[in-house]
């Protein structure tokens, strides 16, 4: 098995994250949806799709960070935080903390739900966003952790649609809005775990694959660098990019399943 180097042989200042990188990662996802309802008050309805990639894309960049706690937060403000952020998606930030760091604990494993995607056909990986997020949050709760908070973010779906219901005849904006948020996630698993790690092997090189390029790379936040995180979860997303060009040697001579994209 390779031997990985320590972040202090890579740099301590991976882990490094200001007060203006910690303010641009929990305030984009807002600023996104100011843009959203500017766009939707306008009547360009055609750039809410494209808007609501981006908040995906700021969201979950937002909450992943938080959820490793590489953004500098103490417990109380990681909670809100988590709140706050899933919020936005309406989806239960305290369930995809406790089935995220499960992942990282033991994938690939049968206590793993978040990694389950990966040992599926992509067909099966595509039927199963409907009820991905509803697992991770059954999961989380029979864990017996955070329970008012998962009740309260349970109950946040269903208030933003019966409100969205009420604001028809004024309005479409906030159904549309949760429509899309909703529909939108059923690409988590496709996504987000079954591309990066079905098929993958038995040592933490292999498990997950890495896509490497400026743009794509730049347009989802760094996110692609999947198999950077895995090995360095202390790392915030705006360090990966760096993290992967010090670890290029390594991972080129360990057989890592590196994706070349623009």
């Amino acid at each position: 098995m390779t031997t990985l180097p320590t972040l202090r042989e890579l740099g301590p200042e991976l882990t490094a994250t200001t007060p203006v990188q910690r303010a641009t990662a929990l305030t984009r996802p807002f600023a996104m949806v100011i843009i959203f309802i500017a766009a939707a008050w306008l009547g360009w309805w055609w750039l809410t799709p494209l808007i609501m990639f981006g908040i995906f894309v700021a969201v979950v960049t937002a909450t992943h960070d938080v959820v490793h706690r590489t953004l500098g937060l103490g417990p109380r403000a990681t909670d809100w935080a988590l709140f706050v952020s899933g919020v936005v998606l309406l989806e239960s930030g305290h369930a995809y903390r406790a089935s995220h760091l499960q992942h990282h604990r033991l994938f690939p494993h049968p206590d793993d739900p978040e990694g389950y995607p990966a040992e599926l056909s992509l067909l099966g990986a595509v039927c199963y966003g409907p009820v991905f997020l509803l697992r991770l949050w059954w999961w989380a709760w029979r864990r017996g952790a955070d329970r008012t908070w998962l009740l309260v973010e349970a109950a946040v779906p269903a208030t933003v649609l019966a409100v969205g219901a009420a604001l028809w005849p004024v309005t479409p904006w906030v159904l549309a809005y949760a429509g899309m948020a909703i529909v939108g996630s059923w690409v988590y698993p496709l996504l987000t775990v079954y591309l990066p790690h079905h098929g993958h092997g038995d040592d933490p090189i292999t498990q997950t694959r890495t896509l490497r390029g400026r743009i794509i790379p730049g347009i989802f936040l760094e996110l692609t660098y999947h198999l950077e995180h895995h090995l360095y979860p202390q790392v915030p997303s705006h360090h990966l990019r760096t993290l992967s060009q010090r670890l290029d040697p390594l991972l080129a001579a360990a057989g890592a399943k590196v994706i070349k994209v623009p």
